[in-house]
């Protein structure tokens, strides 16, 4: 009877350190899993835009070509008044997370700077004049096309928008604490600091 006894008690003993094993290793693997899945909702975020900018400008676009070894100069030149929509935002793709499983914790050790993620552009020409050796075609429109958007683009470091955008930061990094609380997890981002001031991010 005694052996029957030890014998039940041993296999309970058994059974419930197996148990307690297969508890665990599911737990963390279903901890692991919450971990990656989070990880990746944030990279699905992709790209934030934060800023949006207007732009309107007139840009004078002047070609001049040389026929017959110099002997002939023909010009042709138009005015373009380019309307230009920047946004300006982040790319989550760039940023820096690490999990802790054990805390339940996304450690985001590195944001990126604000970028230009997009930029639409609306041409319209005005008062063309073509040379008689030297006229606009098709092709002409497509890069005057490229280069209203080019000037544009370098008109954007000179505007206020990239500092704007990196004040949004802090929003940013709020969206993202947003998802990870969703699912119980903590994000910490007390590591990060401001690129203009050096100071620490913090709400």
């Amino acid at each position: 009877m005694e052996l029957i006894i030890l014998g039940l008690v041993v296999g309970f003993g058994v059974s419930f350190l197996i148990s307690q094993k297969f508890s665990l290793s599911k737990k963390k693997s279903l901890t692991e899993k919450q971990s990656v899945i989070l990880l990746d909702k944030i990279k699905k975020v992709s790209k934030l835009i934060t800023v949006e900018g207007d732009f309107s400008e007139i840009y004078h676009h002047e070609n001049t070509k040389e026929k017959f070894w110099g002997s002939i100069v023909s010009k042709k030149k138009a005015i373009i008044l380019i309307t230009a929509k920047a946004h300006i935002g982040f790319d989550f793709r760039k940023i820096k997370l690490q999990s802790d499983t054990k805390k339940k914790q996304i450690i985001l050790s590195e944001f990126p700077a604000p970028e230009v993620l997009s930029i639409e552009t609306d041409t319209k020409f005005y008062d063309m004049q073509n040379g008689y050796l030297n006229k606009f075609d098709t092709e002409d429109l497509t890069v005057l096309n490229k280069e209203a958007k080019e000037h544009v683009l370098n008109k954007i470091p000179n505007s206020n928008l990239i500092q704007l955008a990196n004040k949004e930061a802090l929003e940013a990094i709020l969206l993202m604490e947003s998802l990870v609380e969703t699912i119980g997890w903590k994000l910490d981002y007390t590591a990060l600091e401001t690129s203009e001031e050096n100071k620490k991010i913090s709400k």
